[in-house]
């Protein structure tokens, strides 16, 4: 009697998918504001995990000594992880915020010299312009150098801005620092057994998740050596190369060397090509012409060397692909997307295969 008042089992089955649904959208809101600590924490374990797993792979964690061994070495990586990303990013913000400032006046007092050497550099490149488009567009010397002055001025202001923000939000930054610190410490402690618990819970064929959990241990790597490891060594030179020739500002040059090197067939010669020739037009034409080849050589060309050294043609992606996965994962996600952008590209690449092949599609 008692069974016949029950709901049948597809009734049954929408209200539990229902409150599924329901308890997975409330267990994403909770954890929502960490997401890029969960998001950091599990790329720098994926990056550290083969060194911490040579490490631990002769202790047994059978024995109360191994336990306690176990939980050293993964609070000895997780502390020595952050450390050495938190000593050299605390001294380039400092530095970089400084090198800001300078700038900044600087480059006030440079567009507002009034001399004839600037005047005629301006008036022969409106003149330029008005060639060029057939005497289309009209603009005065003094009407650009007064626009340029406007656009440095604005950038380095917003630059200033984001460093004052940085500034507001260092509490913010500590609490991120001590809770990736905390979730390392876990992820290595405990790492093998809270990825079986998540893979469990993903309702798909068990090759599938193996397909794509060695995808994203795959993309994670190559991402990080292939791309990011690359333009932060291009960066290192570039900032070397610009101290050594003595430019103002070479970390925030270098910095933004970083940034542009993403940029295909461009890459870091947007930075380095306007201040060889600016070095030029300033007189010294010897000096200026050894630096853009220098900085040709050891910022450019160095790409071509160490990317295909790191990568092997692991990501089989145009480069315009990743450039553009990278903006646009940068423009949805903020800094995340730096990462998040590719390998979602990637994965679903991925999937798409997964499903070709399921179905015997004929991908050719």
């Amino acid at each position: 009697m008692s069974n016949s008042r029950l709901p049948s089992p597809r009734v049954q089955n929408v209200v539990f998918a229902v409150i599924f649904v329901a308890l997975l959208v409330m267990v994403g809101r909770l954890l929502a504001p960490f997401f890029t600590v969960f998001l950091w924490s599990t790329l720098l374990y994926v990056l550290v995990s083969p060194l911490h797993r040579r490490v631990i792979r002769s202790i047994n964690f059978s024995t109360r000594k191994g336990m306690i061994l176990k939980n050293v070495w993964a609070a000895v990586f997780a502390l020595g992880t952050m450390i050495i990303i938190l000593i050299p990013l605390v001294f380039i913000a400092s530095l970089f915020f400084r090198q800001i400032a300078d700038l900044l006046r600087r480059g006030r007092g440079f567009f507002g010299l009034d001399t004839g050497f600037f005047s005629g550099i301006f008036d022969n490149l409106a003149a330029l312009i008005e060639d060029l488009s057939s005497n289309q567009i009209s603009v005065s010397g003094e009407e650009l150098r007064h626009r340029l002055f406007a656009l440095i001025s604005g950038s380095l202001q917003n630059l200033v801005s984001a460093g004052s923000v940085f500034a507001r939000n260092v509490g913010k930054f500590l609490m991120n620092f001590v809770l990736t610190l905390f979730c390392l410490f876990f992820f290595f402690a405990d790492g093998p057994y809270l990825a079986r618990l998540v893979l469990r819970a993903i309702p798909i064929r068990q090759e599938y998740i193996r397909t794509l959990t060695g995808k994203f241990m795959e993309i994670t790597r190559n991402l990080f050596f292939g791309y990011i490891l690359v333009a932060l060594v291009q960066a290192v030179m570039a900032y070397i190369i610009f101290a050594i020739f003595r430019v103002q500002g070479a970390l925030v040059f270098a910095v933004l060397t970083f940034i542009c090197v993403f940029i295909p067939m461009i890459g870091g010669g947007i930075v380095w090509l306007p201040l060889g020739l600016l070095r030029i037009l300033r007189g010294d034409v010897t000096g200026g012409i050894v630096f853009l080849v220098v900085a040709g050589i050891f910022i450019s060309l160095l790409d071509n060397v160490l990317r295909p050294f790191f990568l092997k043609d692991r990501i089989q992606l145009h480069p315009l692909v990743i450039f553009f996965a990278i903006m646009g994962g940068v423009t949805v996600f903020g800094f995340n997307g730096l990462i998040l952008g590719p390998m979602a590209v990637i994965l679903f690449l991925t999937v798409l295969d997964l499903f070709l092949r399921e179905h015997e599609i004929n991908s050719e």
